[in-house]
Order: C-alpha cells, then sequence, then structure tokens
C-alpha cells in the first residue's frame, strides 16, 4: 500500500492497483508472450487459484526516487529483446505516471522464459 498525503487528507494505492496496471500494460507490448511468477509464494497463489491474472510477474514498491516497478516476462522466440525491453519501460512509465501521477523512479524487466 503507497500511501500518499496532501492538504486535503491520505491517498492510498494498493499494491494489487499497481500490479493490474503495469501487468495489462505490459502484455500487450509486442514480442511478450506472457508473465511469469516473480516469487515462489506468488507461483504457488497461481497454482492454487488456476487462472492468469495481471499481477502476475509484478512488484512494485516506493523507492527514494519514487516508484520502483519489477517485471518478469516471457517474450516470443526470435524477436529482439532490447528493443521489447526499452518498449516496456517507456510504456509502463508513461502509463504508470499518467494514472496515478506519481514518479517512476526505475522500471526493471527481468526475461525469465521465451515461448515459441
Amino acid at each position: 500500500m503507497i500511501k500518499l498525503e496532501n492538504p486535503l487528507g491520505v491517498v492510498e494505492i494498493s499494491q494489487n492497483y499497481f500490479a493490474n496496471l503495469v501487468g495489462h500494460v505490459a502484455s500487450e507490448c509486442f514480442g511478450v508472450a506472457g508473465m511469469v511468477e516473480s516469487t515462489a509464494s506468488q507461483g504457488l497463489r497461481y497454482l492454487m487459484k488456476r487462472e492468469d491474472n495481471q499481477d502476475k510477474g509484478v512488484k512494485v514498491r516506493y523507492g527514494v526516487g519514487g516508484l520502483v516497478i519489477d517485471l518478469h516476462i516471457a517474450v516470443t522466440y526470435g524477436v529482439n529483446i532490447a528493443a521489447i525491453v526499452k518498449s516496456i519501460v517507456n510504456k509502463v512509465r508513461y502509463t504508470v505516471e499518467e494514472a496515478t501521477g506519481l514518479q517512476v523512479a526505475k522500471v526493471n524487466v527481468f526475461v525469465d522464459d521465451m515461448k515459441q
């Protein structure tokens, strides 16, 4: 949960909101075959639910300069990974900053799998 205080009160944005927003944006990028579980507990959660939710493979935390976003993705075989990652970073940063008004300090993209 990220809390922001302003003169009018406190705004709280849940981890689930950020994870779903970022997961949806990343999944729509060209060359992304899907999201990959980032932790053992997350993998166990999806095994039990048997669902493919958008928040799989996404971790958002608040750092010194703003939000730090970690993405774990699977890419399509034969695509330029550097170009895909650059596209994801730009699109995720823009979307999160526009939707929330929060500064994104860093977007880390981990390519964990390759699919055909």
